[in-house]
């Protein structure tokens, strides 16, 4: 089929402003949506900018909005994105993120949120020989939140990140989550302390943009709740 490919291009050393620019392209229903891209890029304008590694939904870097939707422009096939008699599919960079060329945002804020959070295991007790143990009931708590792969699609997929730049956002907070629960990990006052806070837990609402936006269909509104809880229970005991 051939598709009416729209993109939203914005180069800041000559563009005022975003604007939409069309292309068609040629494409098989079980091309993935980066492949489309790639096709604008390597045979029609190659001063398109992008972010893409993998391309194996591991990497998470071609995270975008896809027919208004956060996606992985990897993970999501022609198939599912129009009919058999083609139309038009539309590309733009995700929201509430300065742009720096087209597809790319800047990530600087996203990354400096998720290393507030601390997200790595904290353990101060001597090193054993091996490793730490943890059995497989302990790891089924976590094993749902180690799926993320810091694309930041739900990050910004949520309104409280658009309304409050400040706002850490689910993918931080998720990873607060992770190593918070990590029965291996001795830093859960030290995360709480962070997260607890106005522009932490407190400004998540359950709305589940953010797991409708997440590639890997992780549970994260379930996992930030579970936090919220621990949240309050070690505020309680700490008062009492």
């Amino acid at each position: 089929m051939d598709l009416t490919v729209k993109i939203k291009r914005y180069n800041p050393e000559k563009d005022d402003a975003p604007h939409w620019e069309s292309y068609e392209v040629p494409a098989d229903p079980l091309d993935s949506a980066l492949a489309l891209l790639l096709h604008v890029k390597w045979h029609i304008d190659g001063t398109l900018s992008l972010r893409k590694s993998c391309a194996h939904g591991i990497c998470g870097s071609d995270a975008m909005q896809i027919n208004g939707e956060n996606k992985l422009a990897c993970s999501v096939l022609v198939k599912d994105l129009v009919d058999d008699s083609g139309e038009t599919v539309t590309f733009a960079p995700l929201p509430s993120a300065p742009v720096i060329k087209d597809l790319v945002i800047d990530q600087s804020r996203f990354f400096e949120k998720y290393r507030s959070v601390k997200p790595w295991l904290i353990n101060d007790t001597p090193e054993p020989e091996r490793e730490r143990p943890q059995s497989p009931e302990e790891h089924e708590i976590i094993e749902d939140a180690t799926k993320c792969i810091m694309c930041g699609a739900c990050t910004h997929a949520c309104p409280s990140t658009w309304a409050d730049p400040d706002y850490l956002g689910p993918a931080a907070m998720l990873k607060a989550y992770r190593y918070t629960f990590d029965t291996r990990d001795d830093g859960t006052e030290e995360r709480l302390d962070i997260v607890d806070s106005p522009d932490g837990l407190w400004k998540c609402y359950t709305i589940f943009n953010c797991n409708q936006a997440c590639p890997k269909e992780i549970d994260i509104t379930r996992w930030l709740s579970a936090l919220k809880r621990r949240a309050v229970t070690s505020s309680a005991s700490t008062a009492a």
